[in-house]
């Protein structure tokens, strides 16, 4: 029995090591005196210093937080208005329309981008941030509503009906009943959708245009001539920004489940 329990443990201990040890890496490149990414000889904050000065780097980074948060907020209140539609109202299509929703989930990235770019080109649409944000926000769409269709049961309806015979409007019953009950999908799924935009690669190399660099296309594009350090600090604070907010939102959640137990 204590075999197996150091076993478990060890096996825990190597995959958050397999997890987690890239990400050390990554942040004590970023104090590195050297340029080159492959001995640490000193320490030092210059790469921090020469990001700020970094103004091509920094567009990039704030092109891709622009699309990223739009796409998000779009993506996400279309793919809620679509996810309750779907589940209440019966219409002709509606199990066709339920299957194609996964098509954009499991096909490959090259071939959405690749199909995306056709539809630019036959619109006539200039390539830039416009057409990245609409390929975001197009794929983004299917995981909003995925996720938050897997918070809607026939609970919901049950309960939306008793705020209708209550003599609750159907924006109100939506704002105060239905939202509250499926919010943790709507977040969920805004997350999901965020994440996506703010490292994609393929689709947005087939839909941008000159001027209209993100973060992601600039690491790719500096793979040929290396990587330099700058980059690591800039990934360095992100994750910083990633691990401050993540534990906000552990405290709040944490609060909130504590107050609902008291309640009871």
């Amino acid at each position: 029995m204590n075999k197996n329990k150091l076993f478990r443990n060890l096996f825990i201990i190597l995959v958050y090591i397999f997890l987690f040890l890239p990400i050390i890496i990554l942040i004590l490149y970023s104090f590195n005196d050297s340029k080159m990414n492959i001995i640490f000889t000193h320490f030092t904050l210059r790469w921090y210093q020469e990001l700020i000065h970094n103004q091509e780097l920094l567009n990039a980074f704030s092109n891709t937080l622009i699309i990223a948060i739009t796409s998000t907020a779009i993506s996400t209140v279309i793919g809620t208005i679509s996810a309750v539609g779907l589940f209440k109202y019966k219409f002709p299509g509606k199990n066709l329309i339920n299957g194609l929703i996964y098509i954009p989930i499991v096909i490959p990235e090259i071939v959405l981008g690749i199909s995306l770019l056709s539809v630019y080109t036959l619109s006539k649409l200039e390539l830039g941030i416009g057409t990245i944000l609409l390929s975001h926000i197009a794929f983004s769409i299917p995981y909003v509503i995925t996720s938050v269709r897997s918070t809607l049961n026939p609970m919901t309806s049950q309960i939306e009906e008793a705020a209708y015979d209550l003599g609750a409007s159907k924006l109100k019953t939506f704002w105060y009943v239905t939202l509250p009950m499926i919010f943790p999908g709507v977040v969920s799924g805004a997350a999901l959708a965020f994440t996506l935009s703010l490292d994609d690669v393929v689709i947005s190399y087939f839909t941008a245009g000159p001027g209209s660099n993100t973060l992601p296309l600039k690491i790719y594009s500096m793979i040929k001539t290396g990587i330099t350090p700058d980059v690591n600090a800039l990934s360095s604070i992100i994750l910083l920004i990633t691990i401050v907010v993540l534990t906000v939102a552990t405290i709040y959640q944490t609060k909130t489940i504590q107050k609902r137990e008291m309640a009871k």
